[in-house]
């Protein structure tokens, strides 16, 4: 009998990853996805650290989950209950000291070891399993070899945590320092989710243009020979990788993004902050020239690249002159999405304990100037769109019927009429309204008789259907 597994997700794209993979070590063992927690035999809790107060939510969530957990009990019926992720790694032993219905703790390190905590659990009732080390061994090479699922588009991580020690992030004291897969097994992996009909794979890494792996020739290479050698894979039409360092974009990974049309014209470059002495206490190690420079770059060699970054304002000790800076930055660069925060201390990181902290009032008023201009750009990006056509990667069920949602090359969401036959399909769509965050346009089509196809872009059209959101 299928037991139910209930996987809540918070977080990164790093972290949805590692969430899929869970439920694919949890297969063998019987347990299956249901949409709701109280249905649940294995609750798991995905966490991430970066947001506010992102430990107190995770606590908040668990004495939720207490009661699903006693009503569970009553039925007679064994409920788990399982932390995983960033605050797992940070709080670890503190968790079942506040939370002791929790079954299992686990790091982002050791979800690999899973089977053998549930075993441990339902076989031997062993409570409040804490596993938290940094192993020897990787987890990658505990990893079973075929994803579930049938989605269009798939995550793929090919390096992780971080040696950067930015004084504002707890990455490198949570998912440790970096580390590359080896070359032929991330091949191995794609040529999988190429196999089970995945259109378009995203790299994944902390730090992931820092990838530095393994290559069938013994040497090491970066994310630029990388990106060419899945450029190869036959049926993968689309690359893309986050998150990405400034630091870290060389001159192989811009030669990528020059010559491979498989890479799609979108990237995310987090700058965090336009002033140089931010920068400089951040510990970002790179100027906003650098950044300028760097854009310049990839802008030249892929002169329709659209970038998305992150922004903290509010940082301890940013003036107004600093903050300045950074308008300027993004108005001088112009970016389509991007990621503002006003800071908020992290436990353990070196700029929790600055004593120079911007009022929450003044760090508000910046946060919401930055977001209007980002907001501003970002709905003038969007309206330069109406009128081309391109080609959409069409992923899911719009929200009326009738309706799907696809992607752009440049990752905004687009909407459009059309048969869900179509769903994990490029087609070419022309783009008639811009939205906030959306497109809506009509898909141009043939039809060759029992199935519709991507018209070429020369007029061969025969018929369009128009959606708006």
């Amino acid at each position: 009998m299928t037991k139910g597994l209930y996987i809540k997700t918070y977080g990164c794209q790093m972290n949805v990853y590692d969430s899929a993979r869970m439920a694919d070590l949890l297969a063998p063992l019987g347990y299956g996805d249901v949409a709701q927690p109280e249905a649940a035999d294995l609750i798991i809790l995905n966490t991430c650290h970066i947001r506010e107060k992102a430990s107190e939510k995770v606590f908040s969530e668990l004495g939720r989950l207490r009661h699903f957990k006693e009503q569970a009990a009553a039925d007679g019926r064994q409920m788990l209950l399982a932390v995983a992720g960033c605050v797992a790694q940070a709080e670890g032993e503190e968790i079942v000291r506040r939370a002791p219905q929790v079954d299992m703790v686990f790091g982002p390190q050791t979800y690999h070891r899973l089977p053998e905590l549930v075993a441990r659990a339902t076989e031997h009732g062993e409570r409040g399993l804490v596993d938290t080390d940094f192993p020897v061994d990787s987890k990658f090479d505990s990893l079973p070899e075929e994803h579930l699922g049938d989605e269009a588009s798939a995550f793929l991580s090919i390096q992780e945590g971080c040696d950067k020690f930015c004084t504002f992030c707890v990455v490198p004291y949570t998912r440790g320092a970096e580390f590359s897969r080896p070359v032929t097994a991330i091949v191995a992996e794609a040529e999988s989710l190429a196999r089970r009909g995945v259109r378009e794979v995203t790299l994944l890494g902390q730090n992931v243009n820092a990838y530095h792996g393994e290559g069938p020739d013994g040497r090491t290479w970066g994310l630029g020979r990388l990106l060419r050698r899945l450029a190869e894979i036959e049926g993968l039409e689309r690359l893309r990788y986050t998150t990405s360092h400034p630091r870290d974009v060389d001159d192989e990974l811009i030669a990528a993004h020059r010559d491979e049309p498989r890479i799609m014209p979108f990237l995310h470059l987090p700058v965090q902050s336009g002033s140089d002495r931010i920068l400089e206490v951040m510990n970002r190690k790179h100027t906003a020239d650098f950044y300028y420079r760097v854009v310049d770059q990839l802008r030249t060699a892929q002169p329709d690249l659209a970038l998305s970054s992150d922004f903290i304002v509010g940082f301890p000790g940013e003036r107004d002159e600093d903050f300045a800076d950074t308008l300027k930055l993004v108005t001088d660069i112009g970016f389509t999405q991007a990621y503002s925060f006003k800071y908020s201390p992290r436990p353990g990181t070196p700029a929790a304990d600055i004593a120079e902290q911007v009022p929450a009032d003044v760090a508000s008023e910046r946060l919401a100037t930055l977001q209007n201009l980002l907001n501003e750009q970002q709905m003038a990006f969007n309206r330069a769109l109406v009128g081309r056509r391109m080609p959409i990667l069409l992923e899911r069920p719009g929200k009326y019927e009738g309706q799907l949602i696809g992607r752009s090359p440049y990752m905004t969401s687009v909407v459009v009429e059309a048969p869900s036959r179509l769903i994990g399909q490029l087609v070419d769509a022309d783009i008639h309204e811009a939205h906030a965050n959306s497109l809506s346009g009509s898909v141009v089509t043939r039809e060759p008789g029992d199935g519709m196809s991507p018209a070429a872009a020369s007029g061969e059209a025969e018929s369009e259907t128009r959606a708006t959101a």
